[in-house]
């Protein structure tokens, strides 16, 4: 059973182990771990550690430059050259970038650059499915929905295609290059479609605003459960970041974007936001405190706003908020390994057998 650096200062701060202890164990941990003789990591299951340097930098801005070129930025003349000549660049690309960052991957040990190459390859699969959709006509029942840069705009049924693709080349690229960064092109797509959906769950063309909000709802919710099994599943890297992300973002945004015309309709919003929080503690997941935090935030401004209205109070307000908000965070960040070791206390094991090793 792993334990991470998190799970032994808990436990000494619990008083399980003296600060001594905990030391000179994370000391032995941090110099002797690499040749305690422990079976090797197979090289394609090693997960590279993060870093923020100027060849990460240079190496994550070129792959994400390579996929806005191809998609993003694409022009209304990209896409008339045809499906035929879109097939076969995407495929091209495909090849070229997953064969250089298998090189890189297998035989230079460059993870990183090999990773975002693939993750390049991977975005390349919405685009190869447009060209042939647009080659066979192969639209479905909602129609051609524009060119390969409306696909990053406009919620439309037909796009569902692109997105099935991306996620399936995603899962595939995973079985062979165990690369974190991969799960974001999954997350955009899932996320995505969870727009796109709407149109084939009501089956109709034109759609209004409560129907995407109930779709998004459920969708984010589906795909944050998602995010929990990967995160139960992973013995290595952080997989599940970017589902946990997107899935967030369509949940909390439905949420959020429900009309309640109740003060204690908003209350129930602000308990809630106020679960994200203890969600994030539990789970050891910033996502979730950032959008509970973002949600809390919301509804005391809409109550300062009802309280102070056309009031000169009304910016205090605001900015004690914002204060209050600030000083939540730091009294969280000194009282974090105070709480991680109570909660590994106190909790059945059968709810911390839940959470994440040690995962922030």
């Amino acid at each position: 059973m792993p334990y991470s650096e998190v799970d032994l200062r808990g436990a000494a701060s619990a008083g399980v182990i003296s600060a001594t202890d905990l030391a000179r164990l994370l000391a032995f941990l941090s110099s002797e771990a690499p040749s305690s003789g422990a079976p090797a990591t197979p090289a394609g299951d090693t997960v590279p550690a993060a870093k923020f340097d100027a060849a990460h930098l240079l190496w994550y801005a070129g792959a994400l430059i390579v996929m806005g070129a191809m998609g993003i930025f694409s022009t209304v003349a990209f896409s008339q050259i045809g499906g035929r000549a879109l097939v076969a660049c995407a495929i091209v690309y495909a090849i070229v970038f997953t064969l250089a960052g298998h090189h890189l991957w297998y035989r230079r040990n460059l993870r990183v650059p090999a990773g975002l190459l693939i993750a390049v390859a991977v975005s390349m699969a919405p685009l190869a499915v447009y060209g042939l959709q647009a080659e066979l006509g192969w639209w479905g029942k909602f129609g051609k929905p524009g060119t390969v840069h409306d696909f990053y705009i406009w919620i439309k049924g037909s796009w569902i295609f692109m997105e099935i693709a991306a996620v399936t080349a995603g899962v595939v690229a995973l079985r062979f290059f165990r690369f974190p960064f991969i799960v974001s092109i999954i997350a955009v797509a899932l996320w995505f479609m969870s727009m796109d959906l709407t149109p084939w769950i009501f089956d109709v063309a034109h759609f209004d605003f409560e129907m995407r909000r109930r779709v998004s709802v459920w969708f984010g919710l589906a795909v944050i459960a998602l995010a929990w099994i990967v995160d139960y599943r992973s013995r290595s890297g952080d997989f599940a970041f970017w589902l946990h992300l997107f899935g967030l973002m369509a949940f909390w945004g439905g949420i959020t974007a429900s009309e309640s015309a109740t003060e204690l309709g908003r209350a129930v919003y602000c308990l809630f936001n106020v679960g994200l929080l203890l969600l994030a503690v539990f789970l050891m997941r910033r996502a979730y405190a950032v959008f509970g935090t973002f949600g809390i935030s919301l509804y005391l401004g809409n109550l300062a706003h009802v309280v102070f209205k056309d009031s000169l109070l009304f910016p205090f307000a605001l900015s004690m908020i914002g204060i209050a908000v600030v000083a939540a965070g730091l009294l969280y960040h000194r009282s974090s390994r105070a709480i991680a070791a109570w909660l590994s206390a106190n909790l059945p094991q059968a709810v911390l057998r839940l959470r994440p090793d040690g995962r922030v």
